[in-house]
């Protein structure tokens, strides 16, 4: 008989939340409350495919608002809490890093909180069982620089970024409250994330719609700082393996094993393109050539990669999608889906990068 779980997830609307809980309604039967406050980068249009489900509820709460939190919790009665929400984009927290500190760390705070409270009045298995999963970055261990290192599970935090600055600070109340109140709490720390539904400002869906609206391909720098590329539908099974086999207290870090130089995913994405949708524009002879050389960000990271096995190791998981066939189906995606990605572009988000928008 399956143990079905209620599973709160904050930031459920998000581009890795909402592929997580479409992986859980469509192929379990655990039951999902999706807590999410719909900023910019939220998007119910994500969980069309599931909002009708009996499994699903949706609350459109910020995770900062200590007493719509105790509601849910209380009248959801959550087994497991997989958390998240955050303020996700390295330029926006450079321009404005406020909304990073606030959601970040002040929201997992309270998240922690309401959960530290609610577990601590469970009894029995309910209580045994309980699981608090805090999803976090690479980003948080800082950079590789021109090193052949990897990012363990054991690599010391030197953030670089204010955003990856308040998603170590996040990592650290989470274990802390781990070491304090015995909250059984997991945190997964991932590599770069990359598939459908991604919200726009990232680098590769970013790079799709620049191309299909004939505009120009920023790029930082040299455009030689490498990821560690993670597809979407990897990330949430490694997810759900951590949350319902992973021992109380660990962290597992998980990566894709596909380090690759940004300049070099812009280059096949424009390879891919020109392969599907030939001649699209007479301006140019090829999609290549839209790309162009930007002033580098403040503080940004050479390099961040990701030894995975702990998680293969412990839980048997390791990523099924290489690159190359992750990033065509993401672009094939993409393609079959221009009214979603219409949608997205009708809103307040053009396609600019660290306020600059490129014609």
């Amino acid at each position: 008989m399956i143990n079905k779980k209620n599973i709160l997830i904050t930031g459920g609307a998000g581009f890795i939340g909402s592929a997580l809980v479409r992986n859980i309604i469509q192929k379990t039967e655990h039951s999902v409350i999706n807590v999410d406050k719909l900023t910019y980068s939220g998007n119910l249009q994500s969980l069309e495919s599931i909002e009708e489900s009996k499994n699903y509820t949706f609350e459109q709460v910020d995770i900062c608002d200590e007493k719509e939190l105790h509601r849910i919790f209380k009248e959801n009665q959550p087994d497991i809490v997989m958390h998240l929400a955050a303020e996700s984009h390295v330029d926006r927290s450079i321009d404005g890093p406020s909304d990073f500190i606030q959601t970040n760390i002040v929201g997992t705070f309270n998240l922690l909180e309401q959960s530290k409270n609610y577990w601590q009045l469970l009894e029995g298995d309910k209580k045994e069982n309980f699981r608090f999963l805090h999803v976090s970055t690479d980003e948080v261990y800082g950079d590789l620089a021109v090193t052949s290192n990897f990012f363990s599970e054991d690599s010391a935090y030197n953030p670089s970024s204010p955003y990856s600055a308040s998603k170590a600070s996040s990592d650290h109340l989470v274990s802390a409250w781990y070491r304090t109140y015995d909250l059984p709490v997991l945190i997964t720390n991932c590599s770069n994330n990359y598939g459908p539904y991604q919200f726009p400002e990232k680098l590769i869906p970013h790079v799709i719609l620049s191309v299909l609206n004939g505009k120009k391909i920023p790029i930082y720098g040299d455009g030689k700082q490498i990821r560690d590329w993670l597809y979407i539908d990897d990330h949430v099974c490694a997810l759900m393996n951590v949350a319902l086999n992973a021992k109380v207290g660990e962290t597992y870090n998980i990566g894709g094993n596909n380090e690759i130089q940004n300049i070099e995913v812009i280059r096949k994405i424009c390879s891919i393109l020109e392969e599907l949708i030939p001649n699209k524009f007479n301006t140019v002879s090829s999609f290549s050539e839209l790309i162009t050389y930007v002033k580098d960000r403040p503080g940004h990271d050479v390099r961040y990669a990701i030894n995975a096995n702990k998680i293969k190791k412990d839980l048997g998981w390791e990523p099924q999608e290489n690159f190359e066939s992750g990033i065509r189906k993401t672009v094939e995606w993409y393609l079959n889906n221009k009214v979603w990605c219409e949608n997205i572009q009708n809103g307040s988000y053009q396609l600019e990068r660290l306020g600059v928008n490129l014609k």
